[in-house]
């Protein structure tokens, strides 16, 4: 694992404080081997499995070896992306329809080269123009790309 190998924790306990017993199933897109899915079914009792066309999750961790379709995301009750990569739009329209927290950590957002807070700030605009409610948080894990978008759909 590259980056702050506390991160999955810290983005699994936000979402058992923020969301509670409120989520069942959480679709932890782009989630590679499924670290994040595994604490969240491990440590929370979450139904969770990693969405990720390259399809190597840790042994015992559900996948699904696709990429995500945004349109499809009422599957799930949470769409989660920590350093999503190519799946940040994605993940972004997911959250015209589902709760989502996306955690970007590079520009697969525009031609345009942006940095994280102008990154972060246009995932935000895309929200802003589809009546997306949301919450720019900080997580508590080491590195630059620490700043996240929580969501809830338009009603």
């Amino acid at each position: 694992f590259h980056g702050d190998a506390r991160r999955f924790d810290v983005v699994a306990q936000f979402i058992y404080d923020e969301y509670g017993k409120s989520v069942r199933y959480i679709a932890d897109v782009a989630g590679g081997q499924g670290m994040l899915a595994r604490i969240l079914r491990k440590k929370y009792n979450y139904k969770c499995e990693v969405v990720d066309p390259r399809g190597w999750t840790l042994k015992g961790v559900p996948g699904r070896a696709v990429k995500l379709d945004p349109t499809l995301a009422s599957y799930y009750d949470l769409v989660v992306g920590l350093h999503p990569d190519e799946a940040t739009r994605a993940i972004a329209q997911a959250a015209l329809i589902r709760p989502a927290i996306l955690i970007p950590c590079c520009n697969f957002w525009s031609e345009e080269k942006l940095g994280r807070d102008e990154l972060v700030a246009a995932i935000a605009g895309f929200y802003r123009e589809n009546g997306v409610r949301f919450d720019r948080v900080t997580f508590p894990f080491k590195g630059p790309k620490n700043i996240g978008l929580v969501s809830e759909p338009p009603n």
